[in-house]
């Protein structure tokens, strides 16, 4: 075993505009690869056959699904951020939210200094944490 990388699904050719999104989130964050369906290829031409990208280091895979499945994202998998200050877990969280939705609104539950729990508006869960 070489790796182990996180994957994500997404439905309605969502894919790139998501990476986009996310890499423009956070500093040291890039897409590094994006290979696309073709004319006469399985899936809609265009969208994302399959991609990767990176955020902080931590790289994903994803795809443009070009099934239709009667199941996406579940927050019983989330990604999990630790930010370094106050300002960062407050910006990171209201862009996330836009169009997404608060599972758990940001505040002090007690376990951290800070913590917002999202479903963002592609479905993907975000826990962000600001540590004591």
């Amino acid at each position: 075993m070489s790796r182990i990388i996180p994957f994500l699904m997404f439905q309605d050719g969502k894919a790139e505009e998501a990476m986009n999104f996310y890499t423009s989130l956070m500093k040291d964050s890039q897409i590094t690869n994006i290979i696309r369906y073709g004319a006469n290829e399985a899936g809609e031409e265009g969208t994302v056959m399959k991609a990767s990208f990176s955020l902080k280091g931590q790289e994903f895979m994803c795809i443009d699904s070009n099934i239709k499945h009667q199941f996406s994202f579940t927050p019983s998998f989330s990604i999990y951020v630790t930010c370094d200050n106050e300002e960062e877990i407050d910006n990171l969280y209201q862009k996330l939210l836009d169009g997404g939705q608060a599972l758990m609104p940001i505040g002090d539950y007690g376990f951290s200094k800070k913590f917002g729990w999202i479903n963002d508006r592609f479905g993907v869960s975000w826990q962000l944490d600001l540590p004591k």
